[in-house]
């Protein structure tokens, strides 16, 4: 039992190492998620009077809803940071020193994240339905409920619906308002009231249903409700005042918090998706979609029907008119519409047109509103169909990810939450984009739904592989000078060499072996330069001897330069600075592999490659008669010295 149940010490050490760093992440990125949901709906919860424990209650169903979203962020940056530390402090060299390959170290964290993406599965299909169904009945329930009244000084306010009130200055302490002045329009605009007074107070009835306002010392000015409406605008209109000391106003405003029930989200026919799981969402979807092939059958029936020659044609044998059972009858040809037409009196014409003009508009108004219920019940099928893929996209999402930065952090080898955090924050936001791009592309029905909501996923899936495959060959894509030797090669930056005098020489100057060699070196570089004067198109893609000779000649100027770098004379190392180095090929791919025999064989793409390595095989050409050129400058200088220093010790 204990033999099933041990767990290897590298193993051990990994997970140990993976899960405090994930919940510490987890919780960071879900912090920070449910700060971006406060920005959003914080206008929707300020000043409504609402208790902590609803807006703890609404906080609460916010973070367990945006757990998916924090989740995949929160696996990035953990595998980010945990194989970054590995790295840092050479752990991850010694893993492999050891023999164990990046793929093995990864294998416990490879099981941890299928669980965590099986369970996120779970979470979503049973758990987040009903959480959603919580939280949006919440949310609408926050969003309904009527603010807080705190009256403003100086200006109109407009919270109270159907009144308008200015008030110029009010007491703190005792709540008075002062010089109040009040719009009434509750009962419409033609029965407007305006009521001027000193000073009021407003309170609330017990049950929170009803405000009373009571005002001191006004007056109230109110339109007659009889007036009659055929008065032009220029005259007097009627008007009622009345003064008082002490008058008394119900309004009717409800300050209570009144929760939906859940079941109003439920029976909502365009937004009850998120109240489902998978096996719902799969039955809503095909009774949607049976109801739009029924719709879609009888709109083209109704089409072909009302069509102008189907029209004619479709009448049964014995309710044909007269003009055309005739003209079957003796063969003669039917008029068209617009000669008989011509034939009736004006008024008859205008009739005839006035009624095919509304028919085509009854038929036009009626085609609208069945496009505009079919448009409806689309954008609800594709609704129905994100929330059924978001039930698998989060999962491997979360697998995508790990795929990701473990060997992104395994490359960089950076640990902490600096370079961390940027390179997970740069990936998630692209993620986000892409995602959202392919969720609106879906919701509009301008993308299929699969292609849509697993856009992202095909976008990120390359990516994975391409890093898990670089990081297991300790791949050099993130140093610096890869990509510095790279630009060097496409713009034709030369390679610039330098040699220093040594303070110690272990190994003296043959500089007798090395004229040699560079004799050899010219007689090789003559061979070469015969026999590749002119390189046709068939042996531009076939002869792998170029490539072999061509690194030959720079395998042996290498070696005679290095042992050249061992002089003490400086006129021979800036002389040796003087060759140039030379480059591994001209062609993108190597002679004779599948990928040039391609190119070869697709005429155009072969002769654009080759036109595109022309300015690197006249490089070399130059680089070849350079170095013969200083070959003999440096065997001359070779020889002087070496004669001057027999002269001397002679």
């Amino acid at each position: 039992m204990n033999r099933f149940l041990h767990i290897k010490r590298l193993y051990s050490y990994v997970l140990t190492t993976f899960i405090p760093l994930f919940l510490m992440t987890f919780a960071i990125c879900l912090f920070l998620v449910l700060m971006q949901f406060l920005w959003k709906y914080v206008e929707d919860m300020v000043g409504k009077g609402l208790g902590l424990d609803v807006i703890g209650e609404m906080f609460f169903y916010a973070a367990l809803n945006l757990i998916p979203m924090a989740l995949p962020l929160a696996i990035l940056l953990a595998s980010l940071m945990v194989f970054g530390n590995l790295g840092e402090n050479l752990e991850l060299l010694a893993i492999k020193s050891a023999g164990v390959p990046l793929l093995k170290t990864m294998k416990p964290l490879i099981i941890l994240i299928l669980f965590i993406s099986v369970g996120a599965f779970f979470f979503q299909n049973n758990a987040l339905p009903k959480i959603q169904t919580k939280f949006y009945s919440l949310l609408i329930s926050i969003r309904q409920a009527s603010p807080e009244l705190d009256v403003p000084e100086g200006v109109f306010y407009k919270e109270i619906s159907g009144y308008n009130l200015y008030v110029e200055s009010k007491d703190q302490k005792t709540g008075m308002l002062y010089d109040v002045l009040i719009y009434d329009v509750a009962s419409g605009f033609d029965k407007m009231a305006v009521i001027v007074c000193d000073s009021a107070k407003m309170s609330m009835t017990e049950d929170k249903t009803m405000l009373i306002f009571t005002m001191y010392s006004g007056q109230q000015f109110q339109n007659y409700p009889d007036g009659s409406p055929s008065r032009s605008s220029s005259d007097f209109v009627p008007y009622a005042r009345e003064n008082f000391e002490v008058k008394t106003m119900m309004i009717s405003y409800d300050a209570n918090f009144n929760r939906i029930g859940e079941e109003d989200i439920e029976s909502s026919s365009t937004s009850n998706y998120v109240s489902k799981n998978l096996s719902k969402l799969g039955y809503s979807i095909d009774s949607m979609v049976v109801i739009m092939d029924s719709v879609n059958k009888i709109d083209r029936k109704m089409m072909k029907r009302n069509s102008y020659l189907t029209f004619r044609n479709s009448y049964p044998a014995d309710q044909k008119d007269s003009i055309i059972l005739l003209a079957q009858q003796t063969g003669v040809e039917v008029p068209r519409a617009d000669t008989l037409l011509q034939s009736k009196e004006q008024n008859v014409q205008s009739t005839i047109l006035q009624n095919a003009f509304m028919k085509a508009e009854n038929n036009s108004n009626e085609f609208l509103f069945r496009s505009l219920n079919k448009t409806t019940t689309q954008k609800t099928i594709n609704r129905h169909w994100i929330e059924w893929h978001r039930k698998f996209t989060i999962p491997f999402t979360c697998l995508i990810f790990f795929f990701i930065g473990a060997p992104l952090g395994s490359i960089v080898r950076k640990g902490g939450l600096g370079t961390p955090i940027v390179i997970s924050v740069a990936l998630f936001i692209i993620y986000y984009i892409v995602e959202n791009i392919g969720y609106k592309m879906t919701r509009d029905g301008v993308w299929v739904h699969w292609f849509g909501m697993w856009f992202s996923s095909l976008i990120l899936l390359p990516i994975g592989i391409f890093l898990t495959y670089k990081a297991m060959n300790d791949s050099v894509i993130m140093n610096a000078d890869t990509y510095v030797d790279f630009f060097k090669r496409l713009f034709f930056l030369r390679e610039k060499r330098k040699y220093q005098v040594k303070s110690v020489i272990i190994e003296q100057t043959d500089y007798a072996d090395i004229q040699n060699s560079l004799s050899e070196l010219s007689g090789e570089i003559d061979l070469f330069m015969r026999k590749y004067d002119r390189l046709s198109y068939i042996t531009f893609w076939t002869d792998r001897e170029y490539d072999r000779e061509l690194h030959s000649i720079k395998s042996a100027m290498e070696i005679i330069l290095n042992k050249l770098s061992n002089s003490r004379k400086l006129e021979e190392l800036a002389k040796a600075e003087e060759f140039p180095v030379l480059i591994n090929n001209v062609r993108p791919f190597k002679a004779n592999s599948l990928p040039a025999r391609l190119s070869m064989y697709l005429f155009p793409v072969g002769i654009l490659l080759r036109l595109l390595s022309s300015p690197f095989e006249l490089r070399i050409k130059k680089d070849m008669r350079d170095i013969q050129r200083l070959s003999g400058e440096l065997s001359e200088i070779i020889e002087r010295i070496h004669a001057r220093h027999v002269v001397i010790n002679a």
